[in-house]
């Protein structure tokens, strides 16, 4: 069994119509060693300056990333690789990220390793604490920088501090 973190960095507010632009996903383990990270080459023509400036690339760069297959495919071969048996897809907004890298698990690949579900980090705390008004940024290590992989390493850090704090997990 193993928790995914990932993040997801877009052009747009949707995947087909959107592209995704670059993504990370860390097994959430401490030494947090264990982690991948790709860019992409967008797959619409379509986007909006102000969603993408928020990666830092300009749409000349992202032009040039590597064909989303082949990225979808390392991702797939990392996971089984380095997540064994049971996987769970855990994203500080899964609401977003979950759809992209679905989406594209699916339109490149045929399916997604991740099974039909996800998991909201940000839910997942309100829980634990009972209050639905806090939130678990005061547990991030890594600054929140709009690098996949520095989202997704804060957000594990954030996940492991809450299985310190004593939240019944299997990490």
């Amino acid at each position: 069994m193993a928790y995914i973190m990932v993040d997801v960095e877009s052009d747009g507010p949707i995947p087909g119509d959107y592209s995704m632009i670059c993504f990370a996903a860390v097994v959430v383990e401490e030494p947090l060693d264990r982690s991948f990270y790709a860019r992409l080459k967008p797959i619409s023509q379509n986007w909006i300056p102000e969603a993408l400036a928020v990666s830092g690339f300009s749409r000349e760069e992202t032009l040039a990333f590597p064909e989303p297959a082949g990225v979808m495919q390392e991702l797939d071969h990392w996971l089984e690789q380095h997540a064994a048996g049971r996987m769970f897809f855990i994203s500080d907004n899964n609401g977003f990220d979950w759809q992209f890298i679905n989406w594209y698990f699916w339109h490149f690949l045929g399916g997604n390793p991740f099974g039909h579900s996800s998991t909201n980090l940000g839910s997942l705390y309100k829980g634990m604490v009972k209050d639905t008004f806090q939130s678990f940024k005061h547990l991030l290590q890594t600054p929140h920088t709009h690098n996949p992989l520095d989202d997704a390493k804060g957000n594990a850090e954030a996940l492991i501090a809450m299985k310190k704090s004593g939240l019944k997990i299997a990490l």
